[in-house]
């Protein structure tokens, strides 16, 4: 933890250049995500340009957006914190991290979607988290501090103590979801746990023999967590409120019409992310639980926080998800 945090420490003292570069309007707007269909709104946004459309309904005639997938969490912020792009779309757990550490100079916008994660495994003796053993490993995007790796903490709070909350950290490796896939598909690999995100869990239960799921974040959390969700630096969005406004408006337009054409929504996934899986497969996927959780609101996020503030992760405890959040979403029935 001393590592990652000195490394979020060191790229928030580049929050400065950042800030200079982006105290300014800007026409071209970049922008990270991570693989997965758990963005699909951003993919339905860049398809359909709604955030041009909406920032040229509000006078910007020229914005134009540039579209950035990274394998996890950690290098999205550090883009951000570099100042290499404007916003990402990722995790609460990056989100909450970066506005404790510039206190308050990174901020979300709107959330995007709040699917289920999943624990899969296929190591036969594995039946719950409690027969994970010191040579276990367990892939999640970013160690310590993407939503995996702090579910799994609040989850060994829940199993073996609330002094216990480290005690799978040390079985946890950083691999994107698309090597984790690769890495579950072999059988002499060591990792044989993956703590997923949308589709990669349905496909490892698909291909991956003797997978199954053993955990899913909705049992930690108590409900939906907000998985996706578009936050920037307050410097930016300062200097940029029409982009800001624009994107809220592009945010709700996708999910509305993830809702009434989820066909169309699945057929532009596959032409921007290149994902092989078939249509069918994707479409009865979206039919499972919490599969369609499409909303701006935060959802669950406080619970995250606390937790972060408890282990000491946090400096700063939030008194509501408005603290971390722009006022552009401050009417929404967040959590």
């Amino acid at each position: 933890m001393r590592r990652v945090c000195a490394g979020v420490a060191a790229a928030v003292g580049l929050l400065a250049l950042a800030n200079t570069a982006s105290a300014q309007q800007k026409s071209e707007i970049s922008i990270t995500r991570q693989p997965g269909i758990l963005y699909l709104p951003t993919h339905v946004i860049e398809k359909q340009k709604l955030i041009e459309k909406h920032a040229a309904q509000l006078g910007l005639a020229n914005v134009t957006t540039k579209w950035v997938t990274f394998s996890g969490g950690g290098a999205q912020t550090d883009a951000l914190l570099s100042g290499g792009v404007d916003m990402v779309n990722t995790g609460v757990g990056n989100l909450l991290l970066l506005w404790d550490r510039t206190k308050g100079g990174v901020k979300g916008i709107v959330a995007t979607s709040a699917q289920p994660l999943a624990f899969v495994t296929h190591d036969p003796k594995i039946k719950s988290l409690k027969d994970i053993g010191s040579g276990d490993k367990i892939a999640v995007p970013t160690v310590k501090v993407s939503t995996q790796a702090i579910l799994l903490q609040m989850a060994s709070r829940q199993l073996f103590g609330e002094d216990q909350w480290s005690k799978l950290d040390a079985n946890t490796v950083q691999l994107g979801h698309p090597d984790a896939l690769v890495a579950m598909t072999n059988p002499q690999h060591e990792v044989k746990n993956h703590f997923a995100a949308p589709p990669f869990q349905y496909i490892e239960m698909k291909t991956v023999p003797n997978a199954r799921i053993i955990l899913q974040s909705p049992d930690i959390i108590g409900g939906p967590l907000t998985q996706g969700q578009f936050f920037t630096t307050t410097k930016f969005a300062e200097a940029n409120p029409k982009v800001i406004e624009a994107v809220r408006a592009a945010s709700k337009e996708a999910q509305d019409f993830i809702r009434s054409d989820t066909k169309a929504a699945v057929d532009i996934y596959k032409e921007i992310t290149g994902d092989k899986t078939s249509p069918e497969d994707l479409l009865e996927w979206l039919k499972q639980p919490g599969m369609m959780e499409w909303n701006l609101e935060p959802q669950g996020t406080m619970k995250f926080a606390e937790h972060l503030f408890k282990i000491g992760t946090l400096k700063t405890q939030p008194k509501s998800w408005k603290d971390f959040y722009l006022p552009i979403a401050h009417d929404l029935n967040g959590n």
